[in-house]
């Protein structure tokens, strides 16, 4: 949402090379703006970004990005897609909507992160990826351009922890290699 594509180059930038996962990237985004976005933040990570293809298998060493007006969601525990419903969901694509389809369908751990952004998309289906025992993490005030998206997701108690944006990369690097966390009430 507001300020995302500069706080998501900057959270490409620190994640580790080597980490063996696939990054899903949903923006508030117009479509006909996708592919250039993931033309630009491609200088700043080290693997392919490009925009998700329906019935895509999401791999370590991708970075996939929604890329329609519909929203990105896992159709199965492998497979990406898109979908229109809900239609009613103001933000297109949601992160509710998205973070709702990883609860359902992911068989693996699920390292959720909610950046800058206006309104309250992603906090209601980020407490319900942490209350299944997922790690999720706010981007903080300090360095949010608009501190509503994760300020709804810190309020509501959907955050494990609440950190500054340079320290969220690196963080999710350690986790997806083994570093252990803390369940928080």
């Amino acid at each position: 949402s507001s300020g995302g594509p500069a706080a998501l180059a900057k959270l490409l930038a620190g994640l580790p090379s080597d980490m063996d996962a696939p990054v899903l990237i949903v923006q508030h985004i117009d479509r006909q703006f996708a592919p250039g976005m993931a033309d630009w933040l491609q200088q700043y990570s080290p693997w392919a970004v490009r925009i998700a293809q329906e019935g895509e298998h999401p791999e370590p060493g991708a970075v996939l990005i929604a890329g329609t007006s519909d929203h990105l969601v896992f159709k199965s525990g492998e497979r990406v897609g898109y979908t229109a419903d809900p239609v009613a969901a103001v933000h297109r694509p949601s992160v509710d909507v998205f973070f709702d389809s990883c609860n359902r369908h992911w068989r693996g751990d699920i390292y959720a992160a909610l950046l800058t952004g206006m309104g309250r998309d992603g906090a209601m289906a980020m407490k319900a990826l942490r209350d299944k025992g997922h790690y999720t993490v706010a981007q903080d005030a300090a360095t949010s351009a608009v501190y509503g998206m994760p300020k709804a997701a810190a309020d509501l108690g959907a955050a494990v922890e609440v950190l500054p944006l340079e320290r969220i990369g690196p963080r999710l690097g350690r986790l997806v290699a083994g570093e252990t966390w803390r369940k928080r009430g």
